[in-house]
C-alpha cells in the first residue's frame, strides 16, 4: 500500500478514538509541532487541519517531523501488512530490520535481494515515499531512542548497538533529524526503574544471575551482574555463512558459568556477556501467551533452550536472550558480548512471537469458516516463527515422521555433537564438518542434512528473509528426503508465509476428521492457512 492510499477521514477517526488496532499502520503527524505520533498518543487530538498521515516512521521524518516522546513510535508493534507480505519491499523492509543495511550497505541489501541498488530505490519511494537509506536511518534512531530512554548503556554503546559507524555521527544524525542530542533526550526521559539501569558493561562478570540448573535466566529486580566459574569460550572462528554470527568476537579470556545439571541443560550452560539490558517488544492484542510459549516449551533443544509456561531463554550470538510475557508487552533480556547485534536479535524475537500479526484480520477470515469454535475459544492465537531459518529446517527435517519429544532429543544430540562455538546451533558450513553417525539418524536422514546445508552454504536457498518464498520453497524441494510437508512447515515457520499449509501432516488429517472438517475447506482459510494449522494443532 502507498502512502496515497491512506484515507484520511478513516485515520482521523481513528487518532480520535486512540484506537490501538490502528497503532503502527500509520503514524499521526501535527503540523504545529514538528512532531509525529502514534494512534494511540493520549496527547490531545489535533485539528484536522494540522494533521498529516504516513504508513512509515521514514516517511514522517523525511517530511521533517520528529518522534513524539510521549507515545514513543519506537515502540509500535509493526505493520502487518509488510509482516505478511512476501514481495520485494516487504523482504527489504524485514532484511533491513534485521541489520542487513547497516552491515552491508544499501548496495549489498540490493544484491542480496537480486536486484538493482536503483530499482530497490525506486520500489522504496513508490512504496513509501523515501527510499531504503532513510528507512535505515529511521530504524537506527528509533532503536537509539528506545535505548537511551530505557536502559543506561552509554552513549558509545548505544550508537554502535543501534547501528551507527560512530559516535560523531550519530549525534550528528540525530541532532539533525530530532533536534536534540543523546544526552539532552536522555537527560529528559525522565527516571528509569532500577531494572532498566542495566547496560553497564562490567568484567569478568554474566548478565544474569543464575544457579546450577536454572531454567529461566531470572535475575532479581536491582541486580544484573553474577559470578562465572572456570572455562574457556572456544576461539574457533564462526562461519560467515551463518548470518547472525557475523564478524563477532569472541573473547578467549572470557569464561563459561558454572554446567547446568542433567536435569536442566541449556543457555545456563553458556557464556553470557557482560553488557546486560531490558527492552520492551510491544504485541497487538488479543494475544495468545499461553499457547505460544506452550509451543516453545515443547520443541526446547536441549542445550540450546530452555522453556517454561512464562519465559523463553536461547542462546544467541555472544550470549543468552530471555522472553517473558508482561500485561501489555513482552519483556526481552539482552547478555550479550557484542551491542551491535541488538537490532537483529529484536528483529528475530519479534518474528520468533509473531508480535506483529493482525489477529483481528486473521478472526474475521477463520471466524467465519468451520473453525469458527476454534477461533473463539483462542482469538490471539499465534505462529510461532524462528530465531535462525537453518535451525528450523534442521528441526522440521529431524522431525519427519517421529514424535516432538523424539525430535527433540536428537536435535540436543546434534548440538551436543557439533559443539559450535558460543553453545550455538552449528552453521551450516559447521554441519556438513560434523559427524552425525550414532546419534540415531538414519543414513537417509543424515544425508538430507547434509545436502540442505550445502544448498544454504552455497547461497542457493536463503531462509532467513532474503528470498522470495515460493522460491524459497522450490529450493527445499529439490533437496533429496525434503517433500511437501518438511516444506510447507518451514515456510509457516522460517518463511513466515501465513497461507504455508504442511500437506500430509498426520495430526492436522485427524483433527479435521474429528471435527468433521471436509478436506475441501482449507482452501476456504486463504490466506491464513498457517493460523489455520496452528488452531487445529492446539485443540489436539
Amino acid at each position: 500500500m502507498s502512502p496515497t492510499e491512506l484515507d484520511f477521514d478513516s485515520c482521523y477517526r481513528a487518532v480520535s478514538a486512540r484506537d490501538s488496532r490502528f497503532d503502527g499502520r500509520f503514524y499521526t503527524a501535527v503540523t504545529t509541532t514538528r512532531i509525529y505520533c502514534r494512534p494511540i498518543c493520549p496527547a490531545r487530538t489535533p485539528a484536522s487541519r494540522n494533521v498529516r498521515f504516513y504508513r512509515h516512521a521514514a516517511s514522517a521524518e523525511a517530511a521533517g517531523f520528529r518522534p513524539c516522546k510521549r507515545c514513543r513510535p519506537e515502540l509500535s508493534p509493526g505493520d502487518p501488512g509488510w509482516d505478511l507480505r512476501g514481495d520485494l519491499i516487504g523482504r527489504a523492509l524485514r532484511l533491513i530490520d534485521d541489520g542487513d543495511a547497516d552491515e552491508q550497505g544499501i548496495a549489498g541489501l540490493a544484491r542480496r535481494l537480486h536486484i538493482t541498488e536503483r530499482h530497490l530505490h525506486r520500489l522504496f519511494v513508490a512504496e513509501l515515499g523515501v527510499g531504503p537509506l532513510a528507512v535505515a536511518r529511521t530504524k537506527r534512531l528509533l532503536l537509539a531512542k528506545q535505548l537511551l530512554t530505557e536502559t543506561a548503556l552509554p552513549v558509545t554503546e548505544v550508537a554502535f548497538a543501534a547501528g551507527f559507524g560512530s559516535v560523531r555521527q550519530f549525534n550528528a544524525t540525530m541532532r539533525e533529524t530530532y533536534g536534540f542530542t543523546p544526552s539532552e533526550l536522555r537527560a529528559t526521559s525522565g527516571p528509569r526503574t532500577a531494572r532498566s539501569t542495566a547496560g553497564l558493561r562490567t568484567t569478568g562478570s554474566t548478565a544474569a544471575s543464575r544457579t546450577t540448573g536454572s531454567t529461566t535466566g531470572s535475575r532479581t529486580a536491582d541486580s544484573t551482574t553474577g559470578s562465572r566459574t572456570a572455562g574457556n569460550i572456544p576461539t574457533a572462528a564462526t562461519p560467515r555463512a551463518h548470518p547472525l554470527v557475523a564478524d563477532l568476537p569472541i573473547r578467549a579470556s572470557e569464561s563459561l558459568p558454572e554446567a547446568a545439571t542433567a536435569e536442566s541443560p541449556g543457555p545456563a550452560a553458556l557464556p553470557a556477556g557482560p553488557v546486560t539490558l531490558r527492552l520492551r517488544l510491544n504485541r497487538r492484542e488479543p494475544y495468545d501467551v499461553d499457547g505460544i510459549f506452550a509451543f516453545l516449551a515443547s520443541r526446547a533443544i536441549p542445550g540450546l533452550e530452555v522453556a517454561e509456561p512464562k519465559s523463553y531463554t536461547r542462546a544467541v550470538p555472544g550470549g543468552t536472550i530471555t522472553l517473558s510475557p508482561r500485561p501489555d508487552h513482552i519483556a526481552l533480556d539482552v547478555a550479550v558480548e557484542d551491542t551491535r547485534l541488538l537490532a537483529r536479535v529484536v528483529a528475530r524475537c519479534r518474528r520468533l512471537l509473531d508480535l506483529d500479526a493482525d489477529p483481528e484480520a486473521i478472526s474475521e477470515v477463520l471466524g467465519q469458516t468451520s473453525l469458527a469454535p476454534l477461533v473463539a475459544a483462542r482469538p490471539g492465537l499465534r505462529v510461532p516463527g524462528t530465531f535462525d531459518g537453518f535451525e528450523l529446517a534442521v528441526r522440521a527435517v529431524v522431525g519427519q515422521q517421529i514424535s516432538v519429544a523424539g525430535a527433540r532429543t536428537l536435535l540436543g544430540r546434534i548440538v551436543a555433537r557439533a559443539a559450535a562455538p558460543g553453545g550455538l546451533f552449528p552453521a551450516p558450513t559447521h554441519l556438513m564438518e560434523t559427524d552425525l553417525t550414532g546419534l540415531g539418524l538414519t543414513n537417509r536422514r543424515i544425508a538430507t542434512l547434509k545436502e540442505l546445508s550445502a544448498h544454504l552454504t552455497e547461497g542457493r536457498i536463503d531462509l532467513d528473509g532474503g528470498q522470495d518464498p515460493a522460491e524459497a520453497v522450490a529450493g527445499l524441494l529439490e533437496v533429496r528426503g525434503i517433500g511437501p510437508w518438511t516444506a510447507g512447515y518451514i515456510a509457516l515457520r522460517a518463511l513466515r508465509d501465513p497461507d504455508a499449509w504442511p500437506t500430509g501432516d498426520l495430526v492436522l488429517v485427524k483433527r479435521m476428521a474429528a471435527l468433521g472438517i471436509p478436506h475441501d475447506h482449507i482452501e476456504r482459510w486463504r490466506p491464513w492457512r498457517a493460523y489455520a494449522a496452528l488452531h487445529l494443532w492446539s485443540s489436539s
